[in-house]
């Protein structure tokens, strides 16, 4: 898949996610078999650029290319003046956000909201793709909610702004998380437009995401929430669509190493205080499923040091390795 004058190496894409695809996830997950990685969401309210929250969000140190930066806002000039001031601090893909359901942004006429606003969602767009010389791509919702389903509308608008690639989730704002993501929009979504198209929503293992690429034709697929505690499901993917074969689970004791890795990336950019506390839900995700995972996250969430969850963590996978042998024994 190619997204401007980028030539990515699969069609496999970490969603953007608040509080999740900071610098060392978006890194782990494109060690592990993504082809890219959308940053977590930037305000385009520029008192908000010097807070440390939103410079961690732009950090991109060390990160392969193409980087990719994510912003919000309802501004047209607000808006180009974030991607410009992205674009100056390493940015290499502006993403528009019109697809985030959350209250506390569409309250302010951002994120999905905007899909009611089509004049807007232009006005929005020219501005960008004028401001930045970088690809500009878009991630969009199906519509507002049922029976504002205009997402092959404000694809097609897109296009004509010179939007260079555009994500879809399968679901309306109105839809939140619940139910199933549809695919059928994203279908018709791919067939009116020319540029590059990304299907995501609950697409959560190798087999779906080779169904929904074949049922809806798009370029490529956006994984989010099925990456969580579970980064290894591009390389698992990545697999899939090129062979056919299913990859075998990572072992108890890879995991741990994964995990560990994932932490030490967590101490270093965030500092230890926050790294330990920011790590909790992390682990968290791991865990899910283990023998014994409840108890471990509970006690995991009360430790202050990384040394604390370091140690929890060794043994608790050992266990899991342990348990792992006598099952197989048996």
């Amino acid at each position: 898949m190619r997204i401007g004058p980028y030539q990515l190496k699969n069609n496999l894409v970490v969603a953007p996610m608040a509080g999740v695809t900071d610098r060392p996830f978006r890194m782990l997950c494109r060690a592990l078999g993504a082809g890219l990685a959308v940053s977590e969401m930037v305000a385009s309210n520029s008192l908000l650029w010097g807070s440390e929250k939103t410079k961690r969000r732009a950090n991109h140190e060390g990160e392969p290319e193409p980087k990719s930066v994510q912003i919000v806002g309802a501004n047209p000039a607000l808006l180009a003046e974030a991607a410009r001031h992205n674009v100056d601090n390493g940015a290499q893909i502006i993403d528009i956000n019109m697809g985030c359901p959350a209250k506390k942004v569409c309250n302010v006429m951002a994120g999905s909201a905007l899909l009611r606003d089509e004049p807007l969602v232009v006005r929005l767009l020219e501005a960008v793709v004028q401001a930045v010389e970088v690809p500009v791509t878009l991630k969009i919702r199906t519509g507002w909610d049922s029976t504002s389903r205009n997402g092959v509308r404000i694809a097609q608008l897109a296009e004509a702004c010179g939007v260079q690639a555009l994500s879809v989730h399968g679901r309306t704002r109105a839809d939140a998380f619940m139910g199933d993501a549809e695919y059928d929009t994203i279908r018709d979504i791919k067939t009116a437009v020319s540029i590059p198209v990304i299907a995501n929503g609950d697409i959560n293992s190798p087999q779906k995401a080779k169904a929904v690429l074949e049922h809806t034709g798009v370029d490529g697929v956006m994984v989010g929430r099925a990456a969580q505690g579970r980064p290894w499901i591009f390389r698992e993917m990545a697999h899939f669509l090129a062979t056919g074969e299913t990859l075998p689970e990572p072992s108890p004791l890879e995991v741990r190493d994964i995990l560990l890795g994932h932490l030490e990336n967590l101490y270093s950019f965030y500092g230890e205080e926050l790294g330990v506390r920011v790590a909790r839900k992390h682990i968290g995700w791991y865990s899910k499923g283990c023998v014994g995972g409840a108890a471990f996250r509970r006690t995991v969430n009360q430790m202050e040091t990384p040394h604390e969850q370091r140690t929890l963590i060794e043994a608790f996978f050992a266990q899991q390795a342990e348990l792992g042998a006598i099952v197989l024994a048996a």
